[in-house]
């Protein structure tokens, strides 16, 4: 047989499946268990989560998805018996992260790990207490390739620092659980000044700190344990004031602390309910001069937010690296002009995030496509993760109970009415609106930082909300926005500074 026989010989075998050898990837087919210990706390309806990466620190489930490193893949599960075990492969149906499935793994070595998230009752990220998973297994992918994944392990219910100053308080709110038709309300925690203990009758002013996203009450242990803070605040120097530090948990992710077709009327119970209920509780003052609020990213995007809709409650924010505060520029995107989110006029991938150079990190379509396969609805709408936060706060409901999607999850195409539907969070439209009203109650309350190389292009919104701000005459503003160049996301913030601004404002009223 001469070599063009054997040619044609080899790329019909090839064509047939026969001849592997030189395939440059690996078949995988997952067998997967839960171990007896945890057993007792399995649930049999949830979503099982596979994560690949290259990397073995940090553990796969805390990776990105869209990091570069592996894949992630997604499938809900129901009727899953616990002493089943489970096995999975390309055939299953799978929403996923990258363009290769579990019968195209790219040969290499991964760090694999399951996920089982059985905990949706409240909020529907992935790493929840109350979810189980497994330890990450090292697989070395180069043929047909079997792996035993045992899920093991619990994420534990969360917990506060051990000190008298560190208390933990939560109430079921009568407004959020007669919506939704189940107990529902707020978790926060509270940081108490030095003096507390020792003056049983004094009434404290109060700050309220919002978190920056999936940010829990619990952030208040870096602070318990910071020595140097914890110095500092025990000292004759610190302001006698009390924190209350925000958990945004909701049904879609961060409830943001405003009302929302979608996850409820958290803006009404919580200024209804939770503030007159903690500063009765902790024994705060109570009024609107000594009330404040602050956070940064997402928590600067709704301490802003919560002074903007209700100007009559706090004394002034202090807003840092806010999320868009205008949609004409959702991060690199106009929702209200633009045909997709994923792509721009050019037909280029819109970046999400940049270096401090300006280097592009991952785009807005990796991050999506990230969500969605974390998503139960197979889509960033359940993902309990940024993007659908945020479409869970600004959209209308849809037919299928679910909130809207401001764009298709796999194409990125813009729905205008569901982009219509957003302007009422505008945060620009609505100063502008209503600045005539606004603008008296505002006077000395609002104070933004923000660097002019934020990562998640947020100085483009900040800009424009700063030019309107300067222009407007009928009243004039006093808003204080400061950009800082070569900074990024969140480069400046810090407790200390706002509770020091806070006091200073509070001695010169």
């Amino acid at each position: 047989m001469n070599f063009k026989s054997l040619f044609v010989l080899f790329v019909l075998l090839v064509s047939a499946g026969v001849v592997r050898a030189q395939s440059k990837t690996a078949e995988i087919t997952l067998k997967i268990s839960v171990s007896k210990e945890i057993k007792s706390s399995f649930k049999s309806n949830g979503r099982l989560m596979i994560y690949f990466s290259e990397v073995e620190k940090p553990e796969p489930r805390y990776s990105s998805a869209f990091n570069g490193n592996g894949s992630v893949f997604g499938k809900n599960i129901e009727s899953w018996g616990k002493n089943e075990m489970k096995s999975l492969s390309a055939k299953d149906n799978w929403t996923k992260t990258s363009d290769w499935n579990l019968d195209a793994v790219p040969q290499g070595d991964y760090y694999v790990q399951a996920v089982w998230v059985q905990n949706r009752d409240v909020e529907s990220r992935v790493n929840t207490p109350g979810n189980i998973y497994s330890k990450p297994v090292l697989v070395k992918a180069v043929g047909d390739e079997v792996v035993a994944i045992e899920i093991s392990e619990m994420i534990p219910e969360r917990e506060l620092a051990d000190n008298e100053l560190v208390k933990f308080y939560s109430i079921q709110s009568e407004i959020l659980s007669e919506w939704w038709n189940k107990p529902m309300g707020f978790k926060v925690s509270v940081l108490l000044p030095s003096g507390y203990y020792s003056h049983p009758d004094k009434k404290y002013p109060v700050r309220y700190n919002v978190a920056g996203y999936g940010g829990r009450y619990t952030r208040i242990n870096r602070l318990a344990n910071d020595e140097e803070f914890i110095k500092w605040w025990t000292s004759d120097e610190a302001p006698q004031i009390v924190t209350v530090f925000l958990d945004g948990e909701g049904p879609f992710g961060d409830c943001y602390h405003l009302d929302s077709e979608n996850s409820g009327p958290y803006g009404e119970a919580f200024t209804k309910e939770l503030i007159p209920n903690v500063e009765k509780e902790f024994r705060i003052v109570g009024d609107m001069e000594t009330r404040f609020v602050d956070g940064c990213s997402t928590g600067g995007w709704v301490s802003l937010a919560i002074q903007l809709y209700y100007p009559e409650t706090f004394n002034g924010c202090w807003s840092y690296s806010p999320d868009p505060v205008s949609f004409k520029r959702m991060q690199l995107v106009n929702i209200y002009e633009d045909e997709n989110a994923f792509y721009n006029k050019r037909h280029y991938l819109r970046p999400s995030k940049r270096d401090l150079y300006g280097e592009p990190e991952f785009s807005i379509k990796e991050e999506v496509y990230g969500e969605n396969v974390a998503g139960m609805s197979n889509t960033y709408v359940t993902s309990g993760e940024q993007w659908g936060a945020w479409n869970a706060l600004y959209s209308q409901k849809g037919a299928d109970g679910l909130p809207k999607p401001l764009f298709d999850p796999v194409t990125g195409a813009i729905d205008k009415e569901v982009a219509e539907h957003w302007k009422k969070y505008d945060l620009l439209l609505h100063v502008s609106e209503n600045w005539q009203e606004l603008g008296p109650e505002l006077q000395g309350k609002i104070h933004i930082w923000m660097g002019d190389m934020d990562n998640f292009y947020l100085n483009n919104s900040m800009r424009d909300f700063d030019e309107f701000l300067k222009s407007t005459t009928n009243p004039e503003s006093d808003a204080e926005i400061v950009f800082s160049p070569m900074c990024q996301h969140c480069q400046n913030y810090s407790h200390k500074i706002i509770l020091e601004k806070i006091q200073e404002k509070l001695e010169n009223k």
